[in-house]
C-alpha cells in the first residue's frame, strides 16, 4: 500500500488545497483498485479534517492531537508523516467545507445518512471533547459538517448524545428513541445499533482498521444506555 510519506511527496508543501491534491494522488496511484483507493483517501482526508476540527476553538491542544492519535493508532514509522499532513491541513487556505465535501464524495452508498460519514462525525466528536469541553464553535462546525454529509437532525442528535451530556447522558437520545417507545422496539433498535457498530461491519463499509478503536467506546455508551432504559421500563 502506498504510504502516507509517498502520498505527501506527491502533494508538496505548497499545495493550495492539500486534501484535493492528496485525493488526486491517491486516485492516480490506485486507478485499478477502487476499494484500496477509497480506504486510503478516506484515511488521509479524515486526518486533514481532524486538524480543521481541532482548530475550531482557536487552538490545537496536545490532548486533541493525542485523541486523534488514539483513533488512528499511528505506527511509529508513520508518525512523523502524519504530523506533517496534520500541520499542512491546519495551514491550508481551504476551509473545512472543502474537506467535508471531499469526504462526502467518498461515500459510495449514496444514502442521505451514510454510515461511514456517521463514523467520521463520531471520530470528530472524540477529538473535540479531548480537552475536557466541546466548545460552542466546535459544536457548530460539527453540525455544519453533518449537514454537508447529508445527515438528518435525528441521526446527528443521536451521535451528539453519546458525547455531549452536561446534565447526564440521556439514554433514550443515545438509542434514538423516546420514553414513549415500546420496550420491544427499543430492544430491536439497540440490537440494530450494536450490529452496525461491530468492527466487522465497520470494515465492510470501508472504514480503515486504524479508525476502529472508537468502536469500543461507542458500544460502551450503547450498552449503558440500553441497561438504563431497561431498568426504567422493565419491572423488577
Amino acid at each position: 500500500m502506498l504510504s502516507i510519506c509517498e502520498i505527501l511527496d506527491k502533494v508538496g508543501e505548497t499545495a493550495k488545497s492539500v486534501v484535493s491534491s492528496i485525493v488526486e494522488a491517491v486516485r492516480t496511484a490506485f486507478e485499478g483498485d477502487p476499494e484500496t483507493r477509497q480506504k486510503v483517501a478516506f484515511s488521509v482526508a479524515i486526518i486533514a479534517l481532524s486538524a480543521k476540527m481541532a482548530k475550531a476553538d482557536g487552538v490545537v491542544t496536545e490532548s486533541e492531537v493525542a485523541a486523534f492519535q488514539d483513533i488512528f493508532e499511528i505506527p511509529d514509522e508513520e508518525a512523523a508523516h502524519v504530523s506533517r499532513l496534520y500541520n499542512l491541513a491546519k495551514q491550508d487556505v481551504a476551509g473545512y467545507e472543502v474537506y467535508a465535501t471531499r469526504l462526502a464524495g467518498l461515500c459510495s452508498s449514496g444514502d442521505s445518512n451514510c454510515p461511514v460519514l456517521q463514523d467520521v462525525i463520531d471520530g470528530l466528536y472524540h477529538i473535540a471533547k479531548a480537552d475536557g469541553v466541546i466548545h460552542e464553535r466546535e459544536e457548530q462546525l460539527l453540525q455544519h459538517i453533518a449537514e454537508i454529509f447529508g445527515l438528518d437532525e435525528a441521526h446527528f442528535s443521536q451521535i451528539s448524545a453519546r458525547h455531549v451530556h452536561p446534565d447526564g447522558m440521556d439514554p433514550f437520545a443515545v438509542l434514538g428513541v423516546t420514553k414513549q417507545t415500546p420496550f420491544d422496539e427499543i430492544k430491536r433498535r439497540y440490537r440494530e445499533l450494536a450490529k452496525k457498530s461491530h468492527p466487522d461491519n465497520l470494515r465492510a463499509r470501508g472504514v480503515p482498521d486504524e479508525f476502529l478503536s472508537m468502536a469500543g467506546e461507542r458500544m460502551a455508551k450503547l450498552n449503558l444506555a440500553f441497561e438504563a432504559v431497561k431498568k426504567m421500563q422493565v419491572p423488577g
